[in-house]
């Protein structure tokens, strides 16, 4: 991980003999790429948010400690202001009673905020993990490739999120004042002495590091041409463009382990295909959906599989043994089953695998899931997400600031759709895709917002034709599009899932065991009707009770010590 390569690189730096960077040289591949390093740096720095600007000396009581869903940790930097690590932790909490490692994510439900003057406490969702994160979906027929970026698809460039993260609620900053956040973000670059903390880390003082041409600075933080900036020079917007494309090197970076053939290989799950001999990721030209059915009909017929005892591997940051025994290929097959009802029989079809495909058991899409019924429903009662009012395409056009998201546009919207729900408000709601879909307000997503949404509900269709035959339900329609939007959200990947509990994007679940009850749940809901703007997929979920242990089990599979 990069923050314990960084140690690394300091201890060598202090045990070479020399009292400070200057003429230090690294051998080449040693460590990260310089734009790799001062991308962490950008990511730890605690200054750009809009506390600090204010009081200009951190202090920041959110920071003093690491919420939890239980008794909070000891904050990893306490007295200062928010920086991205906060919520994206790593090994942070790695030695904390009751921490553990993160793959770049937090221990909360939802994460803290800065308190401002709208009142929020915390984020509308939980903090996702940035390991894997920016993987770009591979392109198919009727969805462009690329890659979206937060649960609802509001980015598709990860500059974009970056800049909007920067400047946006999460460092502080209110819809309205994205102008005043991008000249502090360059004053801070601008004015930095080299004298702090990071600074000495990590080479001496932006201007000096950003320039690049320095003959003091260390090999190790010396950026490519490509990445440089003349700051005394550059206009604030110049600053800003040129530093967070420094943040997405760092962010792009962060990567599950693969062999130097591109498997996917520290999980129990990849070494058991390596031992059977079994395909680990899809042929060149191959679909991640192909290559799973492929890899399932593998499965099936493996004779005398060698499973993965401990003598394979050991864990180091999880409190699992590292095997791939029976109960996990019990639970890879149910997984991995995406037959229709009645082909192999109920109990065996989860289905899993049709939004989780394998290598990354991601589809890149959005589906409803239920996660946001359930939800409401616990706490408004049953049956009241199916009765709540969500205004069509017309009406939410007529009077967007009663029902979209607060934006730099339109900064005092109500986004009354895009809120962490409240029994004292039944208004409040996280409707995820609908808030972004058919927004002017965020233009660069609609195209691959309409394919994925056309693409579920042309899966509808074909279970619905006679509802489809009237050309104004064509189900591809605009107005079809945002019903279709509710409550759907990204698909996430599943790999090392123990990183970043607690689960889902409300942060809901703190088990794994409680996830596949969801499914069981939902699936249920969705066959009786009951589950409001279902992805058809759930209707081939059929998950028995004896199932839950061995898809744990699996999925416990799919660890690795993330490093």
């Amino acid at each position: 991980m990069k923050f314990l390569t960084r140690m690394m690189t300091m201890l060598l730096i202090l045990f070479s003999g020399f009292s400070g960077f200057s003429g230090l040289s690294v051998a080449e591949g040693e460590f990260d790429p310089a734009e790799i390093a001062i991308g962490e740096r950008l990511f730890l720095e605690t200054r750009f948010a809009q506390f600090f600007a204010v009081h200009n000396n951190g202090g920041d009581t959110t920071m003093d400690v690491t919420e939890t869903t239980g008794t909070p940790l000891p904050g990893p930097f306490p007295g200062q202001s928010m920086n991205c690590a906060a919520c994206h932790l790593v090994d942070q909490q790695l030695d904390t009673d009751g921490g553990g490692m993160r793959t770049y994510a937090d221990f909360a439900r939802r994460s803290p905020l800065q308190p401002r003057e709208d009142g929020k406490t915390h984020a509308v969702r939980n903090s996702p993990p940035l390991v894997n994160a920016s993987l770009p979906r591979k392109k198919r027929p009727g969805v462009k490739g690329g890659v979206m970026f937060h649960f609802d698809g509001e980015f598709t460039s990860l500059q974009d999120l970056v800049k909007a993260t920067y400047t946006g609620r999460m460092a502080g900053w209110l819809p309205g004042e994205k102008d005043e956040a991008i000249r502090h973000f360059a004053y801070i670059i601008r004015s930095d002495d080299g004298q702090g903390e990071l600074a000495r880390e990590f080479g001496g003082a932006y201007a000096v590091i950003l320039k690049g041409t320095d003959p003091s600075i260390p090999e190790a933080f010396r950026l490519p041409e490509e990445f440089r900036i003349e700051v005394e020079t550059a206009s604030d917007e110049e600053i800003f463009d040129a530093v967070t494309r420094i943040t997405v090197a760092y962010v792009e970076d962060l990567q599950f382990s693969r062999d130097e053939d591109g498997n996917f290989n520290l999980t129990p799950y990849d070494v058991f295909l390596a031992k059977n001999g079994l395909p680990q990721k899809p042929a060149k030209g191959e679909s991640d959906a192909h290559y799973s059915q492929r890899l399932s009909q593998r499965i099936s017929r493996l004779q005398n599989p060698q499973y993965v005892t401990q003598q394979d591997g050991e864990f180091v940051f999880h409190d699992q043994p590292f095997v791939f025994g029976p109960e996990e290929l019990a639970g890879m097959k149910i997984f991995f089953n995406a037959a229709t009802d009645g082909q192999f029989g109920i109990r065996k079809a989860a289905n899993c695998i049709t939004c989780h495909q394998a290598p990354n058991f991601t589809d890149f899409a959005v589906h409803n899931t239920g996660i946001t019924q359930i939800e409401y429903d616990t706490i408004h009662g049953e049956g009241a997400f199916s009765t709540l009012f969500i205004p069509g395409l017309a009406e939410r056009r007529e009077n967007p600031l009663a029902y979209l998201p607060a934006t730099e546009k339109h900064p005092n919207a109500m986004e009354p759709y895009r809120a962490i729900p409240d029994i004292s408000h039944p208004e409040r709601i996280d409707l995820g895709v609908w808030n972004i879909y058919a927004n002017p307000d965020f233009p660069k997503t609609q195209i691959m917002l309409s394919q994925l949404l056309c693409e579920e509900a042309r899966k509808d269709k074909n279970r619905q034709p006679h509802f489809y035959t009237d050309t104004r339900h064509h189900p591809c329609a605009a107005e079809n599009l945002l019903d279709r939007s509710i409550a759907m959200f990204k698909t996430p990947g599943l790999r090392d899932l123990e990183h970043s509990a607690p689960f889902m994007h409300n942060g809901q679940f703190d088990t794994l065991e409680a996830v596949i009850e969801l499914y069981r749940q939902t699936a249920e809901l969705a066959r009786n009707g009951q589950l409001r703007n279902a992805s058809p997929d759930l209707l081939d979920v059929h998950i028995h009770e004896n199932d839950v242990a061995p898809l744990a089990a699996f999925l416990r599979a799919l660890n690795e010590d993330y490093e």
